[in-house]
């Protein structure tokens, strides 16, 4: 499954809010800047990407994210973003012109506990039309004062679009960055998806 790619601005033309301070690492990443456009002051441990009301089928995105030693990280930021239920990343007006305009509205930042976890509320994401690619949720990690970079995208066992042999032989070979994505979506009695994506930092990642 290939990446999307996306417009990188320099870092000259955007304003003073969307550079952060954090090196970025795993290169090569378009977009990786789009994590500092917008990024709050405030970060909460549970998150909301879509906010309610959006049109899709609730999901709850759960995980822990763990350092190379196997302890839990504290204060470590997952920021996610994913296209709406018909796959399309619908825009936001506050965005544009800056790297984060080809992420859409639905994304957001969440902050790891004293355990580790953090959280998205959101909605699942439609797969790409015309396109094999599976559903799927952008992840990207930041260590605050440190470093960031992307890891693999969460994917659902149960998406049709994953029992093309092809799809599943290229996720099976993947680099793994920060753990393997493909979760296995569990449905609630309230009909509401909850997936869980672990996060081991800096795993398969360049130049970490």
């Amino acid at each position: 499954m290939q990446r999307r790619t996306f417009l990188l601005l320099p870092l000259l033309a955007l304003p003073a809010a969307a550079i952060g301070r954090e090196k970025i690492v795993g290169l090569p990443c378009e977009g990786c800047d789009a994590v500092f456009v917008g990024q709050p002051a405030q970060i909460p441990g549970l998150a909301r990407i879509a906010p309610a009301g959006e049109p899709g089928e609730p999901l709850q995105l759960r995980g822990q994210v763990l350092d190379a030693a196997g302890k839990p990280a504290a204060g470590i930021i997952v920021y996610a973003y994913h296209t709406d239920a018909a796959g399309d990343y619908p825009p936001l007006a506050a965005t544009r012109g800056t790297p984060a305009q080809a992420h859409g509205r639905l994304r957001s930042w969440a902050r790891t506990d004293a355990d580790g976890r953090y959280g998205f509320d959101s909605i699942r994401p439609g797969g790409y039309p015309g396109r094999k690619d599976p559903q799927h949720i952008h992840l990207h990690v930041i260590e605050p004062g440190l470093r960031t970079y992307y890891i693999d995208d969460a994917v659902f066992e149960d998406d049709p679009r994953m029992a093309d042999p092809a799809i599943r032989s290229q996720l099976q070979h993947a680099a793994n960055r920060g753990g393997s994505g493909i979760t296995r979506p569990q449905r609630a009695a309230a009909g509401v998806w909850r997936v869980q994506r672990d996060i081991r930092l800096g795993m398969n990642i360049p130049g970490y």
